[in-house]
């Protein structure tokens, strides 16, 4: 199970959540899994916030999201990643998921310290400031986790709640790619880059 400790989170509603952590896709349930392949399929069908055309295969999914480190939050109180795997065994931790994110390498070797994540908040619970949750948990996951710095590569400019979040949290845009995006409901559309230095919080 994965050495870091989970955070608990209280949304928006009132109601309470954790954020656990996973080193490995094979520490997290089934259910979950499936779940987040689900929301995930969702969102590249409604073509506007992911690079993806056609909906991924579970292997497909597997290989782009989960290759190394998730933080995936549930709803409920859990205490750690045992217990929800635990609770998995005899009921579906999957009606639980809320959002996730999965934190790789953005480089290979030399620059495999700058890291990259991507974001998923389920369809059924926007509205409970879940992005910004897990985007504080990020910044405190990654650098335990080894790494520097953070690039996130492809934020479409028309997202703009994804935009706004990496904004209040300090995030800085450091480039923009001109046309990144073909999107369902907006063309050709610009990317801006959002960078994020780990260090800065230990100098």
């Amino acid at each position: 199970m994965s050495k870091l400790a989970v955070i608990p989170v209280t949304l928006r509603n009132g109601s309470a959540a954790t954020i656990v952590p996973f080193e490995s896709v094979d520490q997290v349930p089934k259910s979950l899994v499936n779940e987040m392949r689900k929301e995930y399929n969702l969102e590249v069908e409604q073509g506007n916030t992911l690079s993806q055309i056609e909906p991924l295969s579970e292997q497909e999914f597997l290989d782009y999201y989960c290759p190394k480190f998730l933080a995936i939050l549930v709803d409920g109180e859990f205490k750690s990643t045992k217990e929800v795997a635990d609770f998995a065994k005899t009921q579906d931790v999957g009606s639980k998921f809320l959002g996730s994110y999965y934190i790789k390498p953005n480089y290979p070797g030399r620059s495999g310290h700058n890291c990259n994540a991507g974001f998923l908040v389920s369809s059924k619970t926007r509205g409970l400031g879940i992005g910004k949750i897990l985007g504080k948990s990020y910044l405190e996951y990654a650098p335990k986790l080894g790494y520097r710095y953070s690039v996130f590569n492809l934020v479409y400019e028309t997202n703009q709640a994804s935009a706004r979040i990496w904004d209040q949290l300090g995030f800085e845009r450091i480039g923009r790619v001109k046309g990144a995006g073909n999107l369902k409901d907006h063309g050709y559309t610009d990317a801006i880059i959002f960078g994020y230095d780990f260090t800065k919080k230990t100098e």
